[in-house]
C-alpha cells in the first residue's frame, strides 16, 4: 500500500483516465463508416486506432495531436475499404472535445485539490485540452502536452519535461494512468511511483505491456477514498 502523505504532485493522463476516449473514439468512427456502410464492433475499433496511433507517433516526424488523429482516421477508412472525403478525417479531431468525461473524475480531482498540486501529462495538443480543461471543471497546477514536448508518451521526453515543471523529487511525485503503455511503463523507468486505473471494460485503446504499477485501482473515486484514507 502507498504512502499517500509522502506526495506533493500527483500528474494524470488525461484521456482514458479522466475522459473515456474509448467511447469517444468508437462513436465518431462508427459514424464515419456507417456512413459508408460499413459496421465494426468497438473492439474491432479500438483494435484498429491502438494499431494505427502508434505507428502515426512514432513515424520520425513529429505530429500535432489534431493531425495525428486525421491521419489515423485515414488509415483506419483505408483498412476498412473505405474512400475517406478530406472533410470526414477531421470527424475525429473535431470531436475530441467532447469526449466524454467519466463520472466520477471531477469530483476526485477536486477532493484531491484539498490535499496536492495536479498536473495533467497527455498526448495532446493545448487548444484540443482545453474544451476538455472547460469540462472537467479543474484548475490544474501544470499541464503539459505533446505540444510542449515536440514528443509522445511513452517517449521520456514527456515525463522529463513534467519533472522540470514540477520542480519536485520523484519521491514526491505519483503518476496515475490507465494505459500500461503511454504511461505505466515510463513512470517505471523514470523510477516515478504510479496507480494504474484500470477500468472493468476499459483499455483497449492502447497497447498492452509488462509494465507493473504501484497500486492498481478500479476507479478514481476508490483512488481518493485510498488517498484520505476512507
Amino acid at each position: 500500500m502507498l504512502d499517500f502523505e509522502q506526495f506533493e504532485w500527483v500528474s494524470f493522463d488525461c484521456y482514458g483516465t479522466l475522459v473515456d476516449w474509448e467511447t469517444g473514439i468508437c462513436d465518431a468512427v462508427a459514424g464515419v463508416f456507417a456512413r459508408h456502410g460499413v459496421r465494426k464492433s468497438r473492439s474491432e475499433i479500438l483494435a484498429m486506432f491502438s494499431d494505427a496511433e502508434p505507428r502515426v507517433q512514432s513515424s520520425g516526424q513529429f505530429l500535432e495531436y489534431r493531425r495525428v488523429l486525421r491521419d489515423v482516421m485515414e488509415i483506419m477508412a483505408w483498412e476498412a475499404s473505405i474512400r475517406l472525403p478530406r472533410a470526414e478525417a477531421d470527424s475525429l479531431p473535431d470531436s475530441l472535445p467532447n469526449w466524454p468525461v467519466f463520472p466520477d473524475a471531477a469530483s476526485a480531482l477536486t477532493r484531491m485539490q484539498q490535499r496536492y498540486k495536479l498536473a495533467i501529462i497527455s498526448n495532446v495538443d493545448d487548444d484540443l485540452f482545453a474544451g476538455t480543461a472547460k469540462a472537467l471543471g479543474i484548475d490544474f497546477d501544470a499541464v503539459i502536452t505533446s505540444q510542449q514536448s515536440g514528443s509522445y508518451k511513452p517517449d521520456l521526453r514527456n515525463f522529463h519535461l513534467a519533472h522540470e515543471r514540477l520542480a519536485t523529487e520523484k519521491e514526491r511525485w505519483l503518476h496515475v494512468g490507465e494505459s500500461l503503455f503511454h504511461d505505466i511503463g515510463p513512470a517505471n523507468l523514470m523510477g516515478i511511483k504510479s496507480v494504474w486505473v484500470n477500468r472493468p471494460d476499459r483499455g483497449g485503446g492502447s497497447r498492452r505491456t509488462s509494465a507493473v504499477p504501484t497500486l492498481e485501482m478500479p476507479d478514481l473515486s476508490v483512488l481518493a477514498q485510498q488517498m484520505f484514507g476512507k
